[in-house]
């Protein structure tokens, strides 16, 4: 017999306690508060059987990316398959998808999980997955048109609303439609200000806009609203990490990056994503970050030959060459190069970008500047293929212009740097790019008037606050 949730999804239970606690994990993991797992293991412990309790258990391995977690994906995928038809269709539908990420077909889960949206469009632990699913396999037009499938069944009487918006303003973000995805994310956050996704994807905006001082105060007059108790806290104090490593407040985004990015040692790869990629960026821009790398680089070791997801191997190997552990580095890109003669999911992402890339940021650890360049330049059209944001895919850029800069490409340099200022000319870092890049071409004249710009951009930028 089967109880509904708040939004009228059926649930193979008969209790009424076990139907709270998975509402309230299912709450706690849309707005990534608190602990989830520990909601629904509860449940589980009270009843081996809960078929909702497993779908929800293995959403959250599913969308962890971390292949210590499988064991628990596999238990709960073989508990529900044993139950047969005592678990209810949505709820094998939801087992079938997990099953799919198990074995390696990623693309097939989130598929899976999408279209378990098409006979029950309330589901929000669904859409959840399939929306992460989308970012993590860098299908934007999905994040967009995935949400906008089940909107017409959602408004402000069914609970869990603002986050459906928050989810579609991502979206819209994603594929360049940035007034319409700001206006979202605000109208997420009128429903539920809590909400770290919808205020994110309204941070995404000011990025892709060079919005700098915007993006600041989004952030910082919200801090109470998204940090406090809450698992992504962590990517948001990234992006305004990012905000001010723009205006080269250089002190304050290490502080940043001590404080709030990096505040203890932690393997949780979502995590050690972002640090690799805050200290990656400063590296380019030749700060000195002392043992950071070296404790980062620790924390990846574990995982230096999993090959389980190209993004994640891809920032191992920021951490091992920013380290200098040229042999660690290594590692991960054998790992690579086994994945990638593999057939499922992620061996295309290793092999169409994850191992190109890998290959191209040891060569730029070594002073190979024109080798990273011959990898970097072939895969930058394609990068989304392995997924992330716009925002996470703009190191390879970042690490291209730099690379052409230091390799004495002076032609490559000053048309990547152009390529930059010419979207966010309100960047004081893209002006002094473009500045670099002048100099090195024997243009005084432009470059000194370039960093006349980087300056006026960053006075006017500080002058909003």
């Amino acid at each position: 017999m089967s109880m509904t949730d708040c939004r009228g999804v059926p649930i193979s239970t008969e209790s009424r306690p076990l139907l709270d606690q998975y509402e309230q994990a299912v709450e706690l993991l849309a707005g990534y508060y608190m602990d989830p797992f520990a909601t629904i293991q509860s449940a589980l412990d009270q009843d081996p059987s809960y078929a909702a309790g497993h779908c929800l258990r293995a959403a959250l391995v599913v969308t962890a990316t971390d292949r210590n977690l499988l064991p628990i994906l596999e238990e709960s995928i073989t508990a529900v398959e044993a139950l047969g038809r005592r678990a209810n269709a949505r709820e094998r539908a939801h087992i079938a998808a997990a099953r799919k990420w198990l074995e390696g077909d990623f693309e097939g889960a989130i598929r899976a999980y999408g279209d378990v949206l098409l006979d029950y469009p309330r589901d929000l632990l669904a859409l959840q997955v399939a929306h992460i699913g989308d970012f993590f396999l860098g299908a934007s037009s999905m994040l967009r048109d995935r949400i906008a499938q089940v909107l017409p069944h959602w408004d402000s009487s069914t609970p869990g609303f603002g986050y459906v918006l928050g989810m579609h303003a991502f979206g819209l973000e994603e594929t360049a439609l940035y007034a319409k995805a700001e206006d979202t994310g605000r109208r997420a956050l009128e429903l539920n200000r809590r909400d770290p996704w919808a205020v994110h994807a309204v941070a995404h905006v000011m990025e892709m806009q060079g919005r700098v001082r915007d993006g600041i105060e989004w952030l910082s007059a919200r801090e109470a609203d998204w940090s406090r108790e809450n698992a992504f806290a962590f990517h948001n104090w990234w992006h305004l990490a990012l905000f001010n490593l723009d205006l080269f407040e250089i002190a304050h985004v290490l502080e940043l990056y001590d404080r709030r990015v990096r505040p203890a040692t932690s393997q949780v790869p979502l995590e050690m994503i972002d640090a690799s990629a805050l200290l990656w960026r400063l590296e380019l821009r030749g700060v000195d970050v002392g043992g950071r790398w070296a404790q980062l680089a620790d924390s990846w070791a574990p995982m230096a030959e999993y090959a389980y997801y190209a993004f994640n191997d891809v920032h191992a190997v920021m951490a091992f060459v920013g380290a200098q552990r040229f042999d660690q580095a290594q590692d991960v890109l054998a790992a690579l190069e086994r994945k990638a003669s593999g057939r499922d999911t992620n061996a295309t992402m290793s092999r169409e970008v994850g191992l190109p890339l890998a290959r191209g940021l040891v060569a730029f650890g070594m002073g190979d500047y024109a080798g990273c360049l011959s990898w970097l330049t072939p895969i930058r059209t394609i990068a989304h293929r392995f997924g992330g944001s716009h925002a996470q895919r703009d190191l390879i850029h970042l690490t291209l212009t730099e690379a052409a800069l230091r390799s004495g490409n002076q032609r490559l340099a000053r048309a990547l740097a152009a390529e930059r200022t010419q979207l966010k000319p309100t960047s004081p870092f893209n002006w002094q790019l473009t500045a670099r890049s002048l100099d090195a071409a024997g243009d005084a004249e432009g470059a000194s008037k370039a960093r006349e710009h980087a300056e006026a951009r960053r006075r006017a930028q500080l002058a909003l606050s």
